[in-house]
């Protein structure tokens, strides 16, 4: 993590109810800086599933039509939230094609989030939706998904150590999201 206030150390907690509030708090912020370039604003990731265990970190998906960094960091900068300068913070890849994003951390000593920004017709953010729905909506899934995350925690607790081994399972986990999203016709939520 390159910011001072942060950890980098991994530490997952029980599922909290009140993670649903702290987001909605947290987007309607949001919301009244972006305007019209936010097209939606989503609770993604793992605090976004009822039952998962995870690091008391929110993270908001906020789609918009394009990526203008500008009108970005300008309108995120006004709340206080800072460009993460990690490689991860303008670009991520499935199967092989990278596409943008933006991810900024909240003010010095805010509530712990992610805010990651995607254009709304890419298959990241489709990516995002399809995670949080096919967990929520599969409790097998799910419990096998927080036991590897559990596993995984046990052995490191280093946060880029967790995300590297979490990220190598998440091809089969989206595998099997892929086929209960064309058995049951899921499409994303609207923006």
């Amino acid at each position: 993590m390159p910011f001072d206030d942060e950890s980098s150390l991994v530490e997952l907690v029980a599922w909290r109810s009140g993670w649903e509030a702290e987001f909605r708090a947290l987007a309607a912020e949001l919301a009244s800086h972006l305007g019209g370039a936010a097209l939606a604003i989503d609770h993604v990731g793992s605090t976004a599933v009822p039952g998962l265990p995870a690091k008391d970190v929110i993270d908001v998906q906020v789609r918009v039509a394009t990526l203008d960094e500008r009108v970005l960091d300008a309108a995120l900068e006004g709340l206080g939230f800072r460009a993460r300068p990690e490689p991860w913070n303008r670009l991520e890849a499935i199967d092989g094609t990278e596409f943008p994003k933006r991810v900024y951390a909240p003010p010095p000593g805010g509530r712990p989030a992610n805010v990651h920004v995607r254009p709304s017709a890419t298959p990241t953010a489709r990516y995002a939706l399809l995670f949080r729905d096919y967990l929520r909506a599969d409790a097998t899934a799910r419990d096998d998904w927080a036991s590897l995350k559990l596993a995984v925690a046990a052995v490191t607790s280093d946060l880029g150590e967790y995300g590297r081994i979490k990220s190598a399972a998440m091809p089969l986990l989206m595998a099997s999201a892929e086929r209960w999203a064309a058995a049951t016709a899921w499409k994303p939520a609207r923006a």
